[in-house]
């Protein structure tokens, strides 16, 4: 089952934008708001949750040899 991700957005009385990534461990947040804030302007602060210190979840498959 796949975790569910959420962006929250939050825009002050002063047109200041927040963006809250929940759901994402690591530095992922970061790459999935990229763009988001560049389309927006400057970051003027960035605060991280406690996700963020969190090791990511990493599956590999590996390949057990065994050529059919």
């Amino acid at each position: 089952m796949a975790t569910r991700r959420e962006i929250e957005f939050t825009i002050d009385d002063h047109g200041e934008v927040s963006i809250k990534v929940v759901g994402l461990k690591g530095p992922d947040c970061e790459r999935l708001t990229r763009e988001i804030e560049l389309a927006l302007g400057i970051v003027k602060e960035r605060q991280h949750t406690s996700e963020f210190y969190q090791q990511q979840d990493q599956t590999e498959k590996v390949d057990q040899g065994g050529d059919a």
